[in-house]
């Protein structure tokens, strides 16, 4: 057993297994595109690459690090399900000659004794003893096992000792334990975040344990795939969860001699969602961040079925940037811009499809029948969006939300107490306003006026207005979670007589082009202090590679930044963070990483259970 878990370490990356190589680009979706590659595809030349965990003196089978040859059964897990839907179509999958995709936590899957299966797992401890009970009786005719992470010795040597059959082939640890939204953005898909971070640091945490090792492993996934040692690492002071996750992940590249790669290396900064809870709270403007806080985006799919006059092949949906051209180059677009991108992709679609009715020949016939496929995909593509558009729309309408996002911008951007209180009162009265928008409301004044307002009397009058009791409840539970004793400066500004003059003279001389786009996430003052050399030490300790001189001594400017945010982000900060690299693409540049991507849905959500 010994013998067949021994071996040497390479890190798996989307260049090749050597850890000696230059770093890659600061890409999320580039190496976990080419771990499924890699997986899926048989290979095309004998390779040993990955971190291979054969038996020593063994020659290397051609298929190591890759798929097997011919037909094959796919085997996946909850969390590298939502991977593999968001990346791959049905298309892919079956282009890669994959005839079966299984979870493999369902107890009702039968076997293909004949064929062989690819399994993509976590190398959780409920995974492998799956994995441990099926290798005594094995389904399959072959075992191919490539995990997310770094696979603990224990866990090997079970998996060894149950493969009485000899049917593991391969055993591989590709280094990408996250969901990759876009190029900048990545997921854990971790819940009830936002309880971890309440009970960092109290006898509570251990209640946490298996949450806070998938957000260490999922900060640790995104090092290693993206191939980067952080040259220093730093977290948010005010948050005992962002000291910890930033301390383990120091703690882990001391310990573990796989990271080990060429460059200076980014900046990693860990943070965390107590210190901007209004943000999630925010209606959003944006195509990806209002379809997700209007209706909902789930592992890429987005479900239409309580939507009126929707086709039902249009019920559900699939929006991902690695599948959908206009998605990607439109997600972070506004409202207004959104309508007009869809009008020319349906002026597009339409002209295409005038030139296909124009059949005058066999020829004609033939050239048509090549367009087909792709012509039928267009014509579902344009439907979709189309339909997507229909329902904001809607939403839009019968939510008020012109009206509700204004006020809500007017909380997370202004100061004026009495304007603002007359106009929250005047809101919870109204029928005509929806019972989660006066929640909302009510919570943003709350975070603003926390020490000068009489929230008894705001609590009594949302529940006149329709709140529910449960919800009413949450005034309280988000100001012990992030109040102005939690949660660290910042938030709303320095409220001194120099700042608010210097904020009223920007505002005068460049405007706000848009009512309902004022609000600027605190992450993004964050990155432009990192930007400027200028984020002080005491509000943003370091773990490791602090530079020399005075705690707040000037500190060296990174070309990159890691941002992880324990507690979640959300895509309003994705899009900030997306802009921010599109208009400094020969400066620094930023990855965005969170605990899950939060809509107000599931924010409050998570905020009932602190």
């Amino acid at each position: 057993v010994d013998r067949r878990v021994s071996g040497h370490r390479k890190v798996m990356s989307s260049h090749g297994p050597s850890t000696d190589g230059g770093p890659a680009s600061l890409d999320l979706m580039q190496p976990m595109s080419s771990y499924l590659n890699r997986i899926l595809n048989p290979p095309q030349q004998p390779s040993s690459g990955g971190r291979s965990r054969g038996p020593p003196g063994v020659p290397a089978s051609p298929s190591d690090g890759c798929a097997p040859p011919g037909r094959k059964v796919l085997l996946l897990d909850a969390c590298t399900t939502a991977v593999v839907s968001t990346m791959l179509s049905q298309t892919d999958i079956l282009r890669h000659d994959v005839c079966l995709v299984s979870r493999i936590d369902d107890p009702s899957r039968g076997g293909t004794p004949h064929l062989p299966v690819v399994c993509f797992l976590r190398p959780t401890a409920a995974n492998v003893r799956l994995l441990v009970d099926e290798m005594r009786d094995p389904k399959y005719a072959e075992y191919h096992l490539f995990f997310t992470n770094a696979l603990p010795r224990n866990d090997m040597l079970d998996l060894a000792g149950a493969d009485v059959n000899r049917v593991v082939r391969q055993v591989q640890e590709f280094y990408g334990d996250y969901l990759p939204i876009g190029d900048d953005l990545a997921t854990l898909n971790c819940p009830d975040s936002l309880a971890m971070s309440v009970a960092a640091g109290t006898a509570r945490m251990r209640d946490h344990a298996s949450a806070y090792k998938r957000n260490l492993g999922g900060i640790r996934g995104m090092l290693l795939s993206l191939r980067r040692k952080p040259r220093s690492i730093r977290y948010q002071q005010s948050s005992p969860l962002a000291r910890s996750l930033a301390k383990d992940v120091h703690d882990a590249i001391l310990s573990d001699q796989i990271h080990h790669f060429r460059g200076d290396g980014p900046l990693l900064l860990v943070l965390d969602r107590m210190d901007d809870p209004v943000t999630p709270l925010l209606s959003q403007w944006t195509y990806q961040a209002m379809v997700h806080e209007l209706i909902g985006i789930n592992h890429a799919r987005v479900s239409l079925r309580g939507a009126p006059n929707v086709a039902a092949d249009l019920k559900e949906i699939v929006l991902s940037p690695a599948q959908d051209t206009f998605f990607k180059e439109n997600a972070h677009a506004n409202f207004g811009e959104l309508g007009e991108r869809i009008k020319s992709l349906i002026d597009g679609y339409q002209s295409r499809r005038a030139s296909h009715e124009r059949i005058a020949s066999i020829e004609d016939m033939q050239a048509f029948l090549e367009r087909y496929p792709a012509f039928r995909a267009e014509s579902h593509n344009v439907s979709k969006h189309v339909a997507v558009m229909g329902e904001l729309a809607r939403l839009v309408d019968v939510c008020s939300l012109m009206e509700v996002s204004r006020f809500e911008q007017e909380l997370a951007c202004a100061d004026d107490h009495g304007g603002h209180l007359r106009e929250l009162l005047d809101v919870l009265g109204k029928d005509r306003a929806q019972g989660p928008d006066k929640l909302r409301l009510g919570l943003l004044y709350a975070l603003r006026y926390e020490g000068v307002a009489n929230l008894q009397m705001i609590k009594g009058r949302m529940a006149a207005g329709g709140v529910p009791p449960e919800n009413v409840e949450l005034v309280d539970k988000i100001l012990r979670y992030a109040g102005n004793g939690a949660r660290g400066p910042g938030l709303y500004g320095r409220r001194d007589v120099v700042s608010r003059m210097t904020r009223s003279l920007l505002t005068s001389v460049q405007g706000v082009s848009n009512v309902y786009s004022q609000h600027v996430p605190m992450l993004m003052e964050t990155i432009q202090n990192i930007a400027r050399g200028k984020l002080r030490e005491v509000d943003y300790p370091f773990v490791m590679g602090a530079p020399e001189g005075a705690a707040d001594a000037p500190s060296a400017k990174p070309s990159e930044v890691i941002i992880f945010i324990a507690g979640g982000t959300t895509y309003e900060e994705a899009t900030k963070v997306t802009e921010f690299n599109r208009s400094n693409r020969e400066g620094m540049r930023i990855v965005l990483g969170g605990s899950t991507i939060h809509n107000s849905t599931s924010f409050l959500e998570e905020l009932r259970n602190t």
